[in-house]
Parts: C-alpha cells; structure tokens; sequence
C-alpha cells in the first residue's frame, strides 16, 4: 500500500484542530469528513462502463480513503458523479482553452475526469489518457480561463500539498487557501458587524 495514505488520513484528521491553519473554502460543505472507501469491485466496474483505467494513485485513494468529501472547493464528487472531458482544440493563440463532456467511446481526444465540485462552470479534473493523464488540471468548461496544470505529479501529491499548505497556515490561491493573517480583518468585520445587530435588538 502507498505509505502516503496514511500520512494524509493523519493529516486530514488534525487539520480540524490545528490552530493557525488556512481557511479552505467550501470547507463548510465537505467538514474535512471523507465518505466511505469504495469496494475495488466498485472502482473496477466504473472504469469497464467508460471504459478507462483510472491512476493508480485515485484508484488508492477511493478504495482506501474515501470515495467523496473533504477536498478543496466543495468536495470531492462520488465516483458515480464523475464525467469524463474532453479538452477543447487550441484555437487562437492565448485564447485559453475549455471542456466538453466526453462522446461515448471510441474516445478520440485526451480524457480527463471530473473529480471536484468547484461551482458554476469551473472544473477540477484528473487526467485519465495522454500527456497529462495523473495529472490534477483546473480550468473552466467556457474557457474563461486556465487550464492550469498542477505541478504535483499525481492525485496523492495534489491532496497532500492541500493538507500541508492547510496545516502550515498558508495563502495558496491555486488551492483557494486563505492565511489566517489574511482572513483576520474579515473575521474582525464579521464579529463588528454582529455586535452592532446585537446592540440594535435591545
């Protein structure tokens, strides 16, 4: 078993108490809790209706962590809500690319996985064939912007720099992390804004 597994079910577990840690947003929907692992029966029988082979590292993941949950954004997506993508052909130059839903197979472009909620037409995606497949790549289905292709080399990688950069109390706009020390003057609002609806009911 990948030793790293362990180490982010450690991880995943403190960042909850830890202290100074970055705030992740869409953390109130997720809670840092992880949905049960999938039976490998159940990862294999998803990958032969789409006939992929998913990375070793997620496959991991599912099959011993969870299959949905604590993730950046909203949550990682339950296998069974997973789409497969297409990325969009180049078009004119410096005009960023986007996404389409993937046609039945045989599939003739490169495959990525939608993997994470990220809202409106964002996407988080895992490369499933070609060049970039294991890889976490964000972007937008209109090609509003990005794609933007993680340096981290797979899905392990990514979720453990999200665990470690939470727990070190960093800003990580790639992550959509927020520092304490960025988040305090909000807070500070909030609590302000609070007292004054408080002073006015009595």
């Amino acid at each position: 078993m990948d030793s790293r597994i362990a180490r982010i079910r450690r991880k995943l577990a403190k960042v909850p108490y830890a202290v100074l840690r970055s705030y992740s947003f869409g953390e109130e929907k997720h809670g840092f809790r992880l949905e049960p692992p999938l039976p490998a029966a159940k990862v294999a029988e998803f990958e032969a209706d789409h006939h992929i082979e998913l990375p070793d590292p997620y496959r991991s993941f599912l099959t011993r962590l969870g299959e949905g949950g604590a993730s950046p954004w909203y949550g990682l997506l339950p296998l069974q809500s997973c789409r497969l993508f297409t990325m969009d052909p180049r078009g004119e130059p410096g005009r960023p690319r986007g996404f389409r839903f993937a046609a039945g197979p045989p599939h003739r472009s490169d495959l990525f996985l939608h993997i994470i909620e990220a809202g409106c037409s964002d996407l988080v995606l895992l490369g499933i064939t070609g060049p970039l497949a294991g890889r976490v790549v964000t972007g937008n289905a209109d090609g509003f912007w990005g794609p933007n292709v993680s340096s981290a080399m797979d899905f392990l990688a990514w979720y453990e720099r999200w665990l470690d950069h939470m727990l070190a109390g960093r800003d990580n706009r790639s992550l959509h992390l927020t520092s304490p020390a960025l988040r305090a003057p909000a807070d500070r609002i909030e609590r302000q804004h609070r007292h004054r609806e408080d002073l006015s009911q009595h």
